[in-house]
């Protein structure tokens, strides 16, 4: 059960051809790359690839109205109908011809697909009681060409489909006496996009060459009559002695008749726009490859060949956003439920891209390598994964989200090597450009370049346990060169191979540096003590790649004879070997003119990687076979087969026979199609008329295994795959006895037996079982129970607290545990560090999960905290200077009417009338 490592997710690739499509939510991003198909949370930052393989690349792909069921076609027309709720595939059916598009109609009843120059009609699956889920409903001819794109109605009573003989049709999914199919031109070229308007029979239709052309119909939606049968008919049955010329007139001054009538349904165009002015008057001339339609906000999005696209709002054409995202061609576009989010894919270059085109932001940027991957390292936690490819970018992997969220880009040549710092905050490179780099994961920078005296090409790289010396070997003077990691200067040259060096290690434990060469050496070196070879190892054949075990005690070497051999380091004599070659499977490519027997003598295991606790080893090599051997029993214990996909060579052991002719294989004749990969020839960028095509082979560069040992990952032709262990599914007992069942173990924790419940549920080994029980212990009984566990399960205990650190709530009780059983068992557990080195960086990867996680939301409380108190600062002073304003308005009121009173008095009125009431007096 130890081995019952299950594909799980696959990173370094993001989309490779077909369409694009958003679940209902508008949440979700789901992109068919190569074979497989991949579900990008962009709520919740996960990536996910589903457990589904088809035989050959994917080229298309639609999701069902309520977002359950999934339809996929491949390049032979193979459809794969798949339930995203079970993560499984529920039936085959084979178009027998590739599929350009597929669509679900927008109540979910039906589905239509374009093939060839038909269209086929079918009711979706499940909705109705049918033991084949595929029940064809109707087949539409008319199309001269090869039919490329649909939409549907809103109402879903009628579709338009794009055809290459520049024509768009209308049909209905259902008969219609005022519509059977309507044909509307306009184009000089091959329709790309044809799309309904919202509630409406209006068409726009787009064509390659930059066109568009707006459809009005005379007709509502409303307006479509359905088709009543004439029961005339019936009785005569239509005089069968009359010959078939008369008919014939009959039907056609019948439908003379109705056409006078003027029941049938009329377009016209309204308008014809370009894209021309869009592009500038100086921009080059670019095809159109690829459009969407959002039909609520009326917005249009176009993609070309160069790498542009462009946002209209319809019908009136109006520019409201362009941006150029790369110079290759855009081949997928798509738009949310919502409308705000737009995907793109581009297929040259596997970029995945959603834009938010109203504040003018990335989404999703996501980006694998351009070429091969070449090589890869797990941080010491195993949360992060470092890949190099031949493209000289060095990418860095989150293998909980599935992202990359850092891409290093400063190497000319391609990237031989990585590896992680003892810390896992650097990380460094090898390359062919003749330098190594280290790169700074906190501040994201090259910080140190480290360099040769004489230029040379960087093969492999190696750190030592310090984190103190960086090691590299070169190809062309057969010397590896020493530098000191903090100074970054070069310490020393080891010369004495005789051949470029293919691989270096570090043993853990013993600071011994090994070396392998293609002169059929492996060169034990001790840097830090002696000059020169401290021992030195012949084989029989050139060596391709060595480990050294965890302990430090021994090492494993692949050479070119398909053998893996096990050396004691410190005598430098053989303990095992095991020869893989015919685990490496029979292949032949297309081009090959010997048979896969043959063509087996020439392979061989190119990367090895010891298990974290040292037991098996992990070998492969040029073959889509991954094996795990056990060292102390040399025997193979499992075989990996990493791709069923077709579309790749040297996956079959036989060629078919149909693509053999009289003069030899059809795959010897260059002959340039859409299926096959475009290499661009030297120094062109845009616009290559003079493409090469070839066909890529499968190959697995190399395999690391996680340092928590619960996954693998393997750099191939792919893309970087993830293979992990499943805990839900996996029964282990441990010590099983038949009286420990689930009702003793909850009968034994009511007596507040806690410590013998915990070890009866550990040999039972349920995980809902388990955390029923620990989660049942009282906080203050826990460091008595830590004290009480046996060593064994104390171990146990570690690996399900690492567990349930990344998914439990409870996240401080099971921190308790962490706590009292390292401080109570730690003395213990540094003595036999190399078996239990895996738990401890489990919990550590958990630990280090949940702290950035916590340390995220409190970071936000304290920001809107201080937001929201600097606010109510803000209202107090506002209120207080309110408060002022008020006093002084109500005092120069006061001050007014005193003022006034004054005034009055002193007035000439006021004064005559003193003086007339002193006359008075007197």
């Amino acid at each position: 059960m130890k081995f019952a490592y299950k594909f799980s997710n696959l990173l370094g690739t993001v989309y490779r051809k077909g369409n694009l499509s958003f679940t209902p939510d508008g949440n979700t991003v789901i992109s068919p790359v190569g074979n497989r198909i991949s579900l990008f949370d962009l709520k919740n930052n996960k990536s996910e690839t589903l457990p589904v393989e088809s035989q050959l690349n994917i080229t298309a792909i639609a999701l069902s109205p309520d977002g359950n069921l999934l339809i996929a076609v491949n390049e032979d027309g193979e459809a794969l109908l798949c339930s995203l709720i079970s993560r499984s595939v529920l039936h085959h059916y084979h178009f027998h011809r590739p599929a350009h598009d597929i669509k679900f109609s927008p109540d979910g009843k039906k589905f239509a697909v374009t093939k060839e120059n038909n269209v086929l009609l079918f009711h979706a699956p499940g909705k109705t009681r049918e033991f084949n889920p595929f029940v064809l409903y109707r087949t539409f001819y008319g199309a001269y060409d090869e039919t490329v794109c649909l939409d549907w109605t809103t109402d879903s009573q009628a579709f338009c489909v794009g055809c290459k003989d520049m024509n768009t049709r209308v049909y209905g999914a259902q008969r219609f006496e005022n519509l059977v199919v309507y044909s509307m031109g306009g184009h000089n070229d091959g329709v790309v996009g044809a799309y309904f308007e919202d509630e409406s029979l209006d068409v726009y239709s787009l064509s390659q060459n930059g066109q568009l052309c707006v459809w009005e119909c005379d007709t509502d939606l409303d307006g479509l009559k359905p088709y009543v049968a004439d029961e005339r008919k019936d009785e005569s049955d239509m005089e069968e002695e009359e010959d078939e010329n008369t008919r014939r007139k009959k039907a056609q001054e019948e439908q003379d008749q109705e056409m006078e009538k003027g029941e049938k349904i009329l377009y016209k165009r309204l308008a014809k726009h370009n894209f021309k002015s869009a592009r500038g008057e100086g921009a080059p001339y670019a095809r159109l490859t690829s459009t969407a339609y959002h039909k609520q906000t009326h917005i249009l999005c176009s993609g070309f060949e160069d790498g542009a696209f462009f946002l209209h709002e319809m019908p009136d054409f109006n520019l409201i956003h362009s941006l150029s995202i790369s110079d290759q061609s855009i081949a997928a576009i798509s738009f949310n439920k919502p409308g705000d989010w737009i995907a793109l894919g581009c297929s040259g270059l596997g970029q995945l891209l959603v834009w938010e085109w109203q504040s003018e932001s990335y989404v999703l940027k996501q980006q694998g390598h351009f070429n091969n991957m070449n090589c890869l390292a797990y941080s010491p936690d195993g949360q992060y994964i470092a890949t190099g490819g031949d493209d000289g970018k060095v990418k860095v992997w989150n293998t909980s989200t599935g992202f990359c969220f850092v891409t290093f880009s400063d190497h000319l040549g391609g990237v031989t090597g990585v590896c992680f710092s003892q810390r896992g905050q650097v990380v460094l490179s090898s390359s062919l450009d003749g330098t190594v780099r280290a790169f700074d994961l906190n501040r994201y920078r090259n910080f140190r370049t480290f360099t040769s005296p004489r230029p040379t090409q960087f093969s492999c790289l190696t750190l030592d346990h310090s984190g103190e010396i960086v090691c590299a070997g070169a190809l062309e003077t057969f010397e590896i060169f020493v530098w000191s990691m903090q100074t970054g200067r070069l310490l020393e040259v080891l010369s004495g191979h005789e051949g470029p060096i293919s691989n270096l290690s570090f043993g853990q434990s013993h600071a011994i540096l090994a070396s392998a060469s293609w002169d059929k050496t492996v060169k034990l070196w001790d840097v830090f003590e002696s000059k020169g070879a401290r021992e030195t190892i012949t084989l029989g054949s050139d060596v391709l790649a060595l480990a050294c075990h965890p302990g430090g005690t021994e090492v494993a070497i692949a050479t070119l004879n398909a053998s893996i051999t096990f050396w004691n380091v410190q005598n430098a004599t053989q303990t095992g070997s095991i020869e893989g070659r015919h685990d490496l499977g029979y292949s032949r490519k297309d081009t090959d003119k010997i048979t896969a027997k043959k063509s087996a003598g020439g392979k061989a295991f190119h990367t090895l990687c010891y298990t974290a606790d040292g037991k098996c080893i992990l070998a492969a090599g040029k073959s889509k076979n991954v094996c795990i051997y056990s060292v102390a029993d040399q025997i193979l214990i499992k075989k990996f087969e990493i791709s069923c996909n077709l579309s790749f060579d040297g996956m079959e052991e036989y060629l078919d026979r149909r693509k053999m002719t009289e003069w030899g294989s059809l795959a010897l004749v260059d002959t340039a199609t859409e299926d096959t990969k475009a290499i661009s020839l030297p120094g062109v960028k845009k616009g290559d008329m003079s493409s090469r095509h070839w066909k890529p082979e499968v190959r697995v560069s190399c395999v690391q295994f996680s340092p928590t040992g619960r996954a693998w990952a393997a750099t191939t032709t792919e893309g970087l795959l993830i293979y992990s262990l499943d805990q839900n599914v996996v029964f282990d007992p441990f010590e099983l006895e038949i009286d420990i069942t689930p009702e003793n173990v909850r009968k034994t924790l009511h007596k507040k037996e806690y410590t013998t419940a915990l070890m009866l549920v550990f040999r039972l080994n349920e995980q809902k079982l388990i955390q029923e029980v620990v989660e049942q212990i009282p906080v203050e009984d826990v460091e008595y129970v830590s004290q009480a566990l046996p060593d064994t399960y104390v171990d146990k205990m570690l690996g399900f607290v690492a567990s349930m650190l990344e998914v439990s709530q409870h996240i401080e009780f099971y921190l308790v545990w962490g706590q009292n059983l390292l401080t109570i068992h730690g003395t213990k557990l540094k003595q036999r560090s190399q078996t239990v080195m895996s738990l401890l960086r489990s919990l550590q990867k958990s630990m280090t999960k949940r702290y950035e996680d916590l340390g995220k939301i409190c970071d936000a409380n304290k920001y809107s905290l201080q937001y929201i108190l600097a606010l109510s600062e803000t209202k107090k002073k506002r209120k207080a200077t309110e408060d002022v304003d008020a006093e002084v308005g109500d005092s120069d009121v006061d001050v007014e009417v005193g003022d006034s009173d004054v005034d009055a008095k002193n007035s000439p009125q006021h004064h005559d009338q003193d003086i007339s009431e002193q006359s008075d007096s007197s």
